[in-house]
């Protein structure tokens, strides 16, 4: 059968990214508690294209996520992005693994479980020099208290959920687990899915005491990972979505 794709382009102009976008595919990650855990990923795909080629193969990328069964981790994106340059005949490749992570917490003073989940994303880029590049991202929800109003205020502060994505870079292993409380340990207080009325007054008066604008907590977050001799490059936004505006607080530290 003829290979349109694989037949001349007159332009000759080469595409830096062409591939697959919002795949959805079940994937299993290391999980520390429970050694495996079961999920559903987003994937995109993707590899280069020299101008004098019409087109890449789309379902030869589908073909590659078999590489990842069962269990996807950083070093099998290494073995993907390999294969997917070899498979496809490409200079480079990138990929990007977007999936819901889930860990058991307890309320801090019940003790009831509930299963909060967090957005995890493995990125990867291989280049046409041979160097690969792995980052390992996640969006955390936190809450926070105005510093600001606690001070004018005579009674009560605004305060309200955010967000704290996180993006590391790193010379050896390192957990999801870790990077997630790294985040929440920063913020005026963590969030939870299980509150009984006991935990409701515990996370509201910790909160209170422990009030932080945006600035503060992408710099607690930075000052710990700065102290951590395996990050060798992070980046951290935080993102307060205001209860008195209508917008929201940002703030950005990249290393």
């Amino acid at each position: 059968m003829i290979d349109i794709q694989s037949q001349p382009d007159s332009r000759n102009i080469p595409i830096d990214k062409v591939g697959i976008k919002n795949l959805k595919y079940p994937i299993t990650v290391l999980d520390r508690s429970n050694g495996l855990q079961n999920t559903v990923a987003v994937i995109n795909m993707y590899v280069d294209l020299p101008g004098e080629y019409k087109g890449t193969h789309m379902s030869r990328f589908v073909e590659m996520l078999q590489l990842l069964s069962p269990e996807v981790s950083l070093k099998k994106i290494s073995v993907i992005l390999a294969q997917m340059k070899e498979y496809l005949d490409a200079a480079s490749a990138h990929i990007e693994v977007t999936f819901p992570y889930f860990i058991e917490k307890k309320a801090p003073v019940s003790g009831i479980p509930g299963l909060m989940d967090y957005t995890c994303t493995f990125i990867g880029a291989s280049y046409s020099n041979g160097d690969v590049d792995l980052v390992l991202e996640v969006n955390v929800p936190i809450s926070s208290v105005c510093p600001c109003s606690k001070e004018i205020s005579k009674e009560g502060a605004h305060n309200q959920r955010g967000s704290v994505l996180l993006k590391t870079r790193f010379k050896k292993f390192i957990w999801l687990e870790d990077m997630i409380y790294l985040v929440e340990t920063s913020a005026s207080c963590d969030v939870f899915s299980v509150l009984k009325r006991v935990d409701e007054k515990h996370v509201t008066e910790k909160g209170y005491t422990n009030p932080k604008f945006v600035e503060d907590i992408v710099r607690d977050i930075a000052v710990k990972l700065n102290q951590d001799d395996n990050i060798t490059w992070f980046s951290v936004s935080a993102e307060n979505f205001e209860s008195i505006h209508n917008h929201s607080a940002y703030a950005q530290i990249i290393s």
